[in-house]
């Protein structure tokens, strides 16, 4: 009976693709705080500690994470920048805002297609008559919650003009 309960449990609740896809945000001073997760040729090691501490942090702090909104930087092939979206600057953590405009499209599967989405967002954005600026993966379930909804969507949001 408790191996039932196990399965059913799920860390992140489930995407709102609708909301999001095919969108254009205008943020103005928009809350997150960032930290850093190590990479090996972009596959991000410990990102769950990563995100847990930071969650501690914030909910220590007595603030919310936004629309469970985590934005990923890759910098490099050995480092990605995170951005948690938050309800206002929280004391002793990196805190940043983002301001300007942000498109964002939704797509389903498996990560090894990332390359291909990265240039049919690149297409999407220069048809809708937008140059990018700085780009952001949101990789919107931990894989155990992907496998649990039977839906793995990655959001690619960026700044543009």
């Amino acid at each position: 009976m408790k191996k039932n309960i196990v399965e059913e449990e799920v860390c992140c609740p489930r995407f709102d693709h609708e909301k999001w896809d095919g969108k254009l945000f205008e943020w103005e001073d928009k809350n997150f705080v960032k930290d850093k997760v190590h990479t090996a040729f972009h596959m991000p090691i410990r990102f769950g500690a990563v995100i847990k501490k930071l969650d501690q942090k914030i909910t220590e702090a007595g603030a919310e994470i936004e629309d469970n909104l985590c934005l990923s930087n890759h910098t490099s092939r050995w480092n990605m920048d995170v951005y948690l979206a938050v309800d206002r600057k929280i004391p002793g953590m990196k805190n940043v805002s983002l301001s300007g405009k942000f498109l964002c499209k939704v797509y389903e599967g498996d990560y090894k297609e990332t390359e291909k989405w990265c240039h049919d967002f690149e297409r999407y954005a220069l048809n809708k008559g937008y140059s990018i600026e700085d780009w952001y993966m949101w990789y919107t379930t931990c894989p155990k919650c992907a496998k649990k909804y039977g839906e793995n969507y990655v959001a690619i949001i960026a700044r543009v003009i």
